[in-house]
């Protein structure tokens, strides 16, 4: 017996591929790999997922900061993510690569969120005083509006380093698995930690 095949019609195109819903990712990977790979659904989101997901880190500091926290706390808080966000990367990655069809997938942000981390790590806020030091705000700048404005400038400058990816992060993502999701977003992130540091302490 023959098997009967069909045709497209001329110039018909192959469809894209169907992004997996949420539902079928838990379904896949299960609850805790699904929230741990797509930093709690973030990665979900459209457009700019990986966006979405240098969020968190972001906002811890920025809210902890302008509430007076210590900071060791901020410290400790980034320090977490960027640990949750590497394990998640590490322990899960292959299943969420499997899962959604293509290697270093759109939806696995947790290297965002470990990147981003990184990069907002030991800075000398101005509101609070802690071992890295403080800076001093220009005068008629709140401490509160330059701490925050300092947590964008570390944000817009991780998100540029990461889709930039200037070597040797850009090589980095040949790597397999989950350290290849991961490793060239850290590198990344200690580029733009570079700058913002540098840059920080020389004007303030």
């Amino acid at each position: 017996m023959t098997d009967v095949k069909t045709s497209r019609p001329a110039g018909a195109t192959t469809d894209r591929p169907r992004r997996p819903s949420p539902s079928e990712a838990v379904a896949s990977m299960g609850l805790i790999p699904t929230l741990g790979v797509t930093a709690g659904g973030l990665g979900f989101l459209r457009p700019a997922s990986g966006t979405w997901g240098s969020l968190p880190p972001a906002v811890v500091a920025g809210v902890l900061v302008v509430a007076g926290q210590p900071a060791w706390l901020v410290d400790v808080s980034l320090v977490l993510l960027l640990l949750i966000g590497s394990v998640a990367c590490v322990r899960f990655g292959v299943a969420a690569e499997r899962t959604f069809g293509k290697k270093d997938p759109g939806q696995v942000v947790a290297d965002e969120v470990a990147g981003q981390a990184l990069t907002l790590l030991a800075l000398p806020w101005a509101g609070v005083a802690g071992w890295a030091g403080m800076s001093v705000p220009p005068d008629g700048v709140p401490v509160a509006m330059f701490d925050v404005g300092l947590a964008v400038a570390g944000f817009l400058l991780f998100r540029v380093f990461d889709i930039v990816k200037p070597p040797p992060a850009n090589g980095l993502q040949r790597i397999g698995g989950g350290w290849g999701i991961l490793i060239d977003d850290l590198i990344a992130a200690a580029m733009a930690a570079i700058v913002l540091q540098v840059a920080v302490r020389a004007l303030f």
